[in-house]
């Protein structure tokens, strides 16, 4: 899933350079945290390069669309569950030990992944990854976050977003360097080990954040924690700061009245205030995942694959410019963020992307009508190998997609001197790939040999390009200043979860729908919601760009509120009525 990126301007990211530079532990505390977030990334992209090789070494998986949508979303699955079990963590225990029994997690996950005899195995560890990256992914930056300077906060906190991108260029990376080794997609599923053991033996070494341990009455500790975080001059202001912002905490706490998650709930619903807030921040965030971002990030290779690309280190290599696109855009989000406004920048990033998955279904449209033809003669070159749905003497008229749609037990073999002629529909096994590949032939069992390959990564690279800077960010961005800060811990929650199961929604279903539907049909079915959702978030979000918290939920509040105005608008409507 695609992490959330906190704000900072450019003025404190050079602050950020100048403190870090004198105070060195800052960023040691920062970037041993933030190693929580580039596992998050290197799973998310790693498992779409490795994908392609565990077809390969279990048939099952190669057979069941099913099977490799579970192998992939099953990590999403146990986020879901990780999440939730670390926020009671976090608050019982701790930050540190929760990121500590996060890399455990991870650590387990990847090693039961890499020895995996069996793909109930690899699922298993894939459920365990999950329970550490959902861990990770809601501790790293609350750690960052609570153990920053606050004039640098935003720019610390904004490289765990940066090393969720890195981490998933990375991944990329790694999946290219073991495709010729042998056991391929187990070094590149146990790797990730490597990370989450640093992480471990560095958060040995530092402290809990001092805002939890203050909290926690442990005042001592907290104190002696921001001494080695703040140059002496600026101690004692921070402390004082520090006992200010929690007292004021726990008194809006009080304030609630309610103790339960359910009386929370029903007290926080009862605001209108509230409820247009999280109408808008869960918008934000399903929107994000329904655009189809994660068949991308996880999808990757296969997509790539199927815009008529056969081979699986050159899938690879294709998609490591999408990944790369990706950690750009999330460095362009921060510088303009705050210049083009929330509102703005998703909408003119919903409307590159639905031209870009228009572009998409445009070209596999045209991949299946332009697919070469399956010659008699072709086939038969290979003897008994002939695909069993193919009947080349009743005097069928296949092309490579009849081929490709006939059964999941049967590969394209292209034509030896040009790929876009006839050539032969054959059994899929690794012994028929053999034979392709020794007549110098290219090897199909996902998409046809094309000339538009190229058009779709453009369409692809675009997509990214038009989508990071806007739905991948701001959401995040969005949910962290809509709530009235009494109850942006619950709805901040409950956008979180609407985020990780509409990821397991599309992430468990993106296979099978280009199974059922295509491969252009189901692209054209992520542009339609994309499309319904610019409107919806045209009609329903507002901008929130410059306003504090309490102008914020004036705005919601007010009598005459329609999302398209601005708050200044609204506010100058009721004061004339």
């Amino acid at each position: 899933m695609e992490g959330g990126v906190h704000k900072a301007d450019k003025t404190e990211f050079k602050e950020c350079f100048n403190l870090t530079w004198k105070q060195p532990y800052i960023l040691r505390l920062a970037f041993s945290a933030g190693i929580g977030g580039l596992l998050f990334g290197y799973d998310t992209g790693v498992i779409s390069g490795a994908l392609l090789y565990i077809r390969d070494d279990f048939k099952s998986v190669d057979r069941s669309t099913v099977l490799q949508e579970t192998i992939v979303s099953m990590a999403v699955a146990g986020a879901i569950i990780g999440a939730g079990f670390g926020g009671w963590l976090n608050d019982r225990f701790g930050r540190r030990p929760s990121i500590i029994l996060a890399d455990l997690l991870f650590f387990v996950g990847a090693i039961i992944m890499a020895a995996a005899p069996i793909p109930g195995i690899l699922i298993l560890g894939r459920i365990f990854v999950g329970f550490g990256v959902g861990m990770a992914s809601m501790t790293s930056p609350l750690y960052i976050s609570e153990a920053s300077p606050a004039r640098i906060r935003g720019a610390l906190v904004s490289t765990n977003g940066l090393l969720i991108t890195g981490g998933q260029f990375l991944s990329y990376l790694i999946n290219l360097a073991f495709t010729k080794a042998p056991g391929t997609w187990r070094w590149m599923l146990g790797v990730a080990a490597v990370p989450a053991l640093v992480q471990f033996l560095l958060m040995l070494s530092l402290p809990e954040s001092p805002r939890w341990l203050y909290r926690k009455e442990r005042k001592e500790e907290a104190v002696d924690i921001l001494r080695r975080i703040y140059p002496a001059e600026e101690v004692e202001a921070e402390i004082e700061a520090l006992r200010l912002s929690v007292e004021a905490e726990i008194a809006e706490e009080g304030s609630i009245g309610e103790y339960s998650l359910p009386g929370k709930l029903r007290k926080a619903l009862s605001s209108v205030a509230v409820r247009r807030g999280l109408v808008a921040g869960i918008l934000c965030q399903v929107a994000q995942q329904f655009v189809g971002i994660n068949t991308v990030m996880y999808y990757s290779p296969t997509i790539v694959q199927l815009a008529g690309f056969a081979s699986n280190s050159t899938a690879l290599a294709l998609s490591l410019i999408t990944s790369g696109l990706n950690a750009l855009g999330s460095i362009v989000s921060i510088y303009f963020v705050d210049r083009a406004g929330r509102r703005r920048l998703l909408l003119l990033s919903l409307i590159g992307i639905v031209t870009c998955l228009a572009l998409l279904s445009g070209v596999f449209f045209g991949v299946t009508k332009h697919s070469p033809a399956v010659s008699k003669e072709e086939t038969q070159l290979f003897g008994n190998y002939t695909c069993p749905a193919f009947n080349p003497t009743s005097g069928m008229e296949w092309t490579c997609m009849d081929c490709m749609r006939a059964t999941s037990e049967c590969g394209f073999c292209a034509h030896g001197g040009n790929k876009l002629l006839p050539g032969a529909c054959l059994r899929s096994d690794s012994t028929v790939r053999d034979a392709c590949h020794a007549n110098h032939r290219e090897w199909y069992t996902r998409g046809c040999p094309s000339n538009f390959g190229w058009l779709a990564l453009v369409a692809l690279g675009a997509y990214i390009v038009s989508y990071s800077p806007g739905m991948g960010t701001v959401p995040w961005i969005v949910n962290s200043e809509i709530y009235p800060l009494r109850y942006r811990g619950l709805c901040g929650g409950l956008a979180a979860v609407a985020n990780w199961v509409s990821n397991l929604i599309v992430t468990q279903t993106f296979l099978s729908l280009t199974e059922a539907l295509g491969t252009a049909p189901t692209f054209l079915l992520f542009c339609g919601i994309s499309a319904v959702a610019f409107v919806f978030i045209f009609l329903l979000v507002p901008e929130t760009k410059g306003l504090s918290f309490e102008e914020v939920e004036k705005m919601l509040e007010s009598n005459d509120y329609k999302a398209w105005r601005g708050a200044r608008t609204q506010e100058s409507k009721d004061h004339n009525t």
